[in-house]
């Protein structure tokens, strides 16, 4: 038998003990996440504050295997290329990811975007939901309640379905109202150009998916102009009353459903932070988002290898680090970065552009919400 050392038996006691009381209140939980992101070493820190792309479709390579061994990310996003296969097989799958990357009792988020419509990561088996913009139109037919109750439904059901599976995390809803600006880059992934129902839509959205244990994150904020971040920078020229109003879906949803993250784009947003992608910049992140809007879940950044972070002329770890210190909480990345921004953010934690509280501050609230979803029960 392998006795574990004093530090990781406290740490394993700091994670086991919360659940024993059933009655856990949100402080109670958040101050057990404080506890355990205090308690971990630096390299677990700068794991959690990650959240990774896969290679490996039903099996993973041996370098895909010792990554997620050796940085134990806090998360695991999947895709199409990861989930083309069987259901039958993909639980199977995912109890592999999740047992490779877990790390002193914390497992990673598991994460897909399944939006519907355009936007489904599954092969044959898995339900796919309806295009989120066909919600408006059955609106317009048969009346706002009767589409919001089929949204909360659908996702109730899909959300049971995904959770079965493996998955705990949903990079979705897209709270972004379409327009004439964003609509030729959005296509069928939001609920319309009406802002009080694409904020009811996304509510309901979130509340079904809840219901089925499936975490949330909402997307994109603070919008996304005609250009896509994929592949060149992109601007909102708003003034700030004109993006005030612009991102009402997002402040509703936040108020009533407290979902457990929100994705920042890497938009420009010149009324806030002249020619700085909202993902770097802590005008938009700490201020507008945190402190304006009441936001206290998960600040995820956007993937970080996009052409809009390449066209700030910055390479994808000073990007990553920028973003950290901004106020973002866990960034999108891929394996063939994952090493090389793990050894980046420590690296930074070495040379003090980064601060150990920093990364503290980040995983307890990327704890916070595994807590929450029962992950660490």
């Amino acid at each position: 038998m392998i006795r574990p050392s004093l530090p990781r038996l406290i740490f394993l006691l700091l994670i086991c003990v919360g659940p024993l009381c059933p009655a856990e209140e949100p402080d109670q939980r958040r101050q057990r996440a404080e506890r355990i992101a205090a308690a971990m070493d630096t390299k677990l820190l700068a794991g959690q504050v990650l959240l990774t792309g896969l290679d490996g479709n039903g099996t993973l390579p041996d370098a895909m295997r010792s990554l997620l061994r050796d940085i134990s990310p806090g998360g695991v996003m999947l895709f199409r290329m990861n989930l083309n296969m069987n259901k039958e097989r993909i639980p199977g799958f995912l109890k592999t990811v999740s047992d490779l990357a877990v790390s002193s009792g914390i497992p990673p988020f598991m994460a897909v975007d399944h939006e519907g419509g355009i936007v489904h990561r599954f092969g044959a088996g898995v339900e796919r939901l309806p295009p989120p913009l066909s919600y408006w139109e059955m609106a317009q037919k048969k009346g706002k309640d009767r589409a919001l109750k089929a949204i909360e439904e659908d996702a109730c059901r899909s959300g049971k379905e995904i959770r079965a599976l493996g998955i705990n995390l949903n990079l979705a809803p897209v709270a972004e109202r379409l327009n004439a600006e964003n609509e030729a880059f959005l296509e069928d992934r939001s609920y319309g150009p009406d802002a009080a129902f694409v904020e009811a839509a996304a509510a309901a959205f979130i509340r079904g998916m809840s219901a089925a244990a499936v975490a949330c994150v909402v997307k994109h904020f603070p919008g996304n102009s005609g250009a896509d971040p994929h592949r060149t920078a992109s601007t909102l020229g708003d003034d700030r009353k004109g993006l005030e109003k612009k991102v009402g879906p997002f402040a509703g949803v936040i108020w009533k459903e407290r979902p457990a993250g929100v994705m920042v784009s890497h938009v420009i947003v010149n009324a806030w932070d002249a020619g700085v992608n909202a993902s770097r910049s802590r005008a938009v992140v700490s201020l507008w988002l945190r402190e304006n809007l009441g936001f206290q879940g998960i600040v995820l950044g956007d993937d970080f290898s996009m052409g809009a972070i390449r066209a700030a002329g910055l390479s994808e770890e000073d990007a990553v680090i920028e973003a950290l210190n901004a106020g973002i909480d866990m960034v999108m990345t891929w394996p063939l970065s994952l090493g090389r921004l793990h050894r980046a953010i420590l690296r930074a934690l070495t040379d003090g552009r980064i601060t150990r509280e920093r990364l503290e501050e980040a995983a307890a609230r990327i704890i916070y919400e595994k807590i929450r979803c029962g992950l660490l029960e």
